[in-house]
């Protein structure tokens, strides 16, 4: 079967295309106190700053990808999309940059920073109150304007985008042992772990989801992408109620393992890289430094680990409360 996973080739060609409008964001090295203590002074750990790309997020690569591969024609009627924030950011995003029109549906119960974000790129931003209803929306765009629709997670130019920031890991880090990354719907995950298995095969990637949004751990348990009954989670972008096709086979071919965390982990994450990487983020992110200090601990051990920090739309006062729940959640580790 043709699964239309992209080539190394065309992750790299991708990459090119992708130059001149996005940010070519730095792996660096992270001497953190607490997890050297956690993992073993022999860990070497870097963190891959995409919370500097453009829009706050890692989104802004798979929605520019597919934006760049419109027809003229798809391009002057428009894009459309629908999201609970940072999808929406980097939709308006890509269709600014390539001059269409967007339209796109966001949920009532978004992030009101990243509302704020997403008008800023000038799309019409339509409210829904829930996911089916902002589906909903979607559809009619499409079928009655004849919008593209632009994927959240899903398909084959979603995951050469995010192939491209696993290939800047393994640019830059060549001799890593293992990359820890949140999974939502797994469109970041499984295209950055197709790049880093191209390219390095003997790395290993590890996804980490919330306990209350494991669509993806139950996918890999029950051999098939499955749908979530409830979600309980603070990782809203972590929190899609699927997964999908596409994502879970690309996934499966290349992810070592998912493993879950809990809130209070993410927080205490959240509160860890505030304090020794100065870094304010928001909770997706801090689920890699969760598992680095819980489930993942012992297979990190002495190992060179990248951590993928995914990005940072957050509002001052959310991130306030999320900083103070994880400041007496680290002082247990």
């Amino acid at each position: 079967m043709d699964r239309n996973w992209p080539s190394l080739a065309d992750i790299r060609a991708t990459q090119a295309l992708l130059a001149p409008h996005l940010v070519r964001t730095p792996t660096v090295p992270w001497a953190s106190p607490t997890l050297a203590r956690v993992l073993g002074d022999e860990t070497k750990l870097f963190l891959k700053l995409e919370l500097l790309q453009a829009t706050g997020t890692f989104k802004a690569r798979g929605a520019l990808t597919w934006a760049l591969s419109l027809t003229p024609e798809q391009r002057a009627r428009g894009i459309t999309a629908v999201s609970a924030g940072n999808h929406a950011i980097a939709a308006a995003f890509a269709a600014k940059t390539v001059g269409a029109p967007a339209k796109i549906a966001v949920l009532k119960s978004a992030n009101p920073l990243r509302l704020a974000m997403a008008r800023g790129y000038g799309a019409d931003i339509r409210i829904a109150e829930n996911g089916p209803e902002g589906f909903a929306m979607v559809d009619r765009l499409v079928k009655e304007e004849g919008l593209t629709f632009i994927h959240p997670f899903d398909g084959p130019n979603v995951a050469r985008g995010t192939g491209t920031l696993g290939a800047e890991i393994a640019d830059d880090v060549p001799d890593l042992d293992a990359v820890v990354v949140a999974v939502g719907g797994g469109g970041l995950a499984s295209g950055m772990a197709r790049a880093i298995k191209g390219l390095r095969p003997t790395c290993k990637v590890y996804g980490v989801e919330p306990v209350g949004a494991p669509s993806m751990r139950r996918s890999f348990d029950e051999g098939a992408p499955v749908k979530l009954e409830r979600i309980d989670t603070i990782a809203d972008s972590l929190a899609p109620p699927m997964s999908l096709p596409y994502s879970y086979e690309l996934a499966r071919a290349h992810m070592d393992d998912i493993v879950l965390v809990d809130d209070d982990a993410m927080c205490a994450g959240l509160a860890l890289l505030q304090a020794e990487a100065r870094l304010a983020v928001e909770p997706a992110p801090a689920a890699a430094i969760a598992a680095a200090m819980g489930p993942l601990r012992e297979r990190l051990a002495g190992k060179r680990v990248a951590l993928v920090i995914c990005g940072a739309n957050i509002d001052a006062a959310t991130y306030g409360r999320l900083l103070a729940r994880g400041q007496g959640a680290l002082q247990t580790i």
